[in-house]
């Protein structure tokens, strides 16, 4: 909020001195009400919520502190800003203790006052913008989540929250399957864009010319096939934020072409003679490592440090096996309310075995699991028959020692239980399922095999 935005209460009971603030406050673009002492401000202060309020502490009657108390009781989001003289600042640093912004120490400069003012009003702008987001959030009936409490994620979700209000560009790091586009819209979400547009786009997913069109549009007969003017991405999100997945797979010609929209804030479409100025959000993600990119010459530098203004790293969930339990039963619950089967609840040995996965596709291949789980179970319960074949507990191959390495058949389990352990990486009641034993009977050979060396 700038003043030329904001409605301001000049109080003060010397009448060249509250003129002159208001004079000061009105050339800079704000709407000025002046009331000539404390009772005058408290009547207009009942009426009007006011964005800032600028009274004196020493009047007649009904004080400054009185005036800044009532403001703070009617309308705890108006800043307060105290004009005192030099003989009483001891009772505007206790001003500020009770809630006014800061002082004006008399006689000011106008450029400060004009320096606090501002100040004053963007904190107030803050304080709406965060408040707007917080009711948002408690309306929207499906806010999208970012599961997980393991230390990883919770340091994620704290860059979230401390990120997502600016309009930095942000870097979202990460393997594929990681839910980078949610931490995407996560951050939308939370931004003072959230009630415009958010726009996606796999940067991977079209070839050059295609792409240029898509991002910054094309004017009718700027191609075979163009008969009509398309606006891109770019320009159909005023406000908003545009998610560039995959950026790395752009093409040096389109990597220069973004690199100028993000400098200048300006796109042509393809066949345009026209710069066309564009708000927009930049949000960016990538599984491939950038830096190395630069280095091999297959991603600009520049623009590498123009995304990279911010970068956000998604854990993989090898890195955070304490929300397996947590993302599997969310996943659950969500393919089952689709499916119209409330309830479902995985056996421990699914759990066990899901646990010890090691899960190449990260959180999207826990997700499809879950959904094919749901899907198979006839039940209540997910059990082992109904998760895919490779996850089942199937019967485990071994290849048969060649004839030159003749063993003895206790020496064959030694290796064949060691081979299964490692297959389930380590995980024994998965293990002992796939060797048709129980846990028990498993320990007992690994004790035995320890004994015997």
């Amino acid at each position: 909020m700038s003043a030329a935005d904001a409605l301001v209460l000049v109080v003060d009971d010397e009448p060249i001195a509250r003129a002159n603030l208001a004079h000061v406050l009105t050339r800079a673009g704000a709407k000025v009400d002046e009331a000539p002492g404390g009772a005058a401000a408290l009547a207009l202060l009942e009426r009007t919520e006011y964005d800032l309020v600028v009274t004196d502490l020493m009047m007649e009657g009904v004080d400054g502190l009185a005036v800044l108390a009532r403001t703070r009781e009617l309308w705890p989001d108006t800043e307060v800003l105290v004009v005192t003289g030099y003989p009483t600042v001891e009772t505007a640093v206790q001003a500020m203790r009770q809630g006014a912004y800061h002082y004006l120490a008399k006689p000011y400069d106008i450029e400060e006052a004009r320096l606090l003012t501002a100040k004053a009003l963007e904190k107030r702008r803050l304080r709406l913008e965060v408040r707007s987001l917080r009711e948002r959030l408690k309306t929207k009936p499906e806010p999208l989540p970012i599961v997980g409490s393991a230390p990883p994620m919770l340091r994620l979700k704290r860059t979230i929250a401390q990120i997502a209000p600016t309009d930095a560009t942000v870097l979202i790091l990460g393997e594929t399957g990681t839910g980078k586009e949610l931490v995407a819209r996560t951050l939308h979400l939370l931004s003072r864009r959230a009630d415009e547009r958010f726009l996606a786009i796999n940067c991977g997913a079209f070839n050059e010319e295609l792409l240029e069109s898509e991002l910054f549009g094309h004017e009718a007969g700027a191609f075979s096939g163009a008969v009509r003017l398309k606006k891109g991405l770019f320009e159909s999100a005023p406000g908003g934020t545009l998610f560039l997945d995959e950026v790395g797979e752009m093409s040096l010609t389109m990597q220069v072409k973004l690199l100028r929209a993000l400098q200048e804030r300006v796109i042509r479409r393809v066949g345009g003679t026209r710069d066309l100025p564009v708000d927009v959000r930049i949000l960016a993600a990538t599984n491939r490592d950038l830096t190395r990119a630069v280095e091999s010459g297959q991603f600009r530098q520049d623009l590498f440090y123009r995304l990279n203004v911010i970068a956000v790293s998604v854990p993989p969930l090898s890195e955070r096996r304490e929300d397996i339990p947590l993302l599997c039963q969310f996943f659950l619950a969500k393919a089952g309310r689709r499916l119209e089967k409330p309830g479902l609840s995985l056996s421990s040995e699914v759990l066990d075995t899901l646990v010890a996965y090691s899960f190449p596709g990260n959180v999207r291949e826990l997700e499809n699991i879950m959904e094919r789980a749901a899907v198979m179970t006839e039940e209540h319960l997910v059990e082992p028959r109904h998760l895919p074949p490779d996850l089942r507990g199937g019967p485990v191959r071994v290849a048969r020692p060649c004839d030159r390495e003749l063993i003895s058949l206790e020496e064959n389990e030694r290796r064949h239980v060691a081979f299964v352990l490692d297959h389930c990486q380590g995980n024994r009641t998965k293990a002992a399922a796939l060797l048709g034993i129980d846990r028990a009977s498993l320990w007992r050979k690994l004790k035995k095999q320890t004994e015997t060396g």
